[in-house]
């Protein structure tokens, strides 16, 4: 059975072999330790996934920032997510989504924003970010950049641009 729970200091280098593993190289692995060791890192919001106390899955949620005229609007992006291949399509990925969401809910978050797959993201609620009101500072086609209101109407007043901290330079 599938266990979820935030990470711990002995989890790091299972994390890191669980994003080698489900990427097949280094980047995502590269940004987990960069967000690690950066000073917004919440350890509440790096999830793992664990079956038989075997480290099988991992999200990662950190602050960014929605600058608009109105000012700043805290937000969290979600990334990455891996899954140990070995271990793929059988729910883990969605189970950590839903579990982290709730999680950030559960702490105050507002809004989560993605990018990732469309068609996997908005079975969670995901939607298209630019018809929104809102840009990426990253260069990713618009369909891939999505987001998620942990509170209903959080994105009522906020218009603007998407700000992702320097580290995610990274992947």
């Amino acid at each position: 059975m599938i266990s979820i729970r935030p990470e711990q200091e002995s989890d790091t280098e299972a994390i890191r072999g669980v994003h080698l593993l489900a990427f097949g190289q280094k980047h995502e692995a590269d940004l987990v330790d960069a967000i690690r060791d950066s000073d917004d890192f919440d350890p509440q919001l790096s999830l793992v996934a664990e079956v038989d106390r075997q480290l099988i899955g991992h999200i990662l949620y950190s602050p960014l920032i929605i600058k608009s005229e109105a000012g700043e609007h805290r937000a969290l992006a979600l990334a990455p997510i891996a899954v140990r291949p070995d271990f793929q399509n059988q729910g883990i990925g969605s189970a950590l989504v839903r579990y982290g969401n709730q999680a950030a809910a559960n702490l105050n978050h507002r809004i989560v924003i993605v990018v990732g797959d469309p068609e996997y993201y908005s079975r969670f609620g995901f939607s298209p970010a630019r018809p929104l009101g809102l840009a990426c500072s990253l260069p990713v086609p618009d369909e891939n950049f999505m987001v998620l209101e942990l509170v209903p109407g959080a994105l009522s007043n906020v218009k603007g641009s998407v700000a992702y901290p320097p580290v995610f330079g990274l992947a």
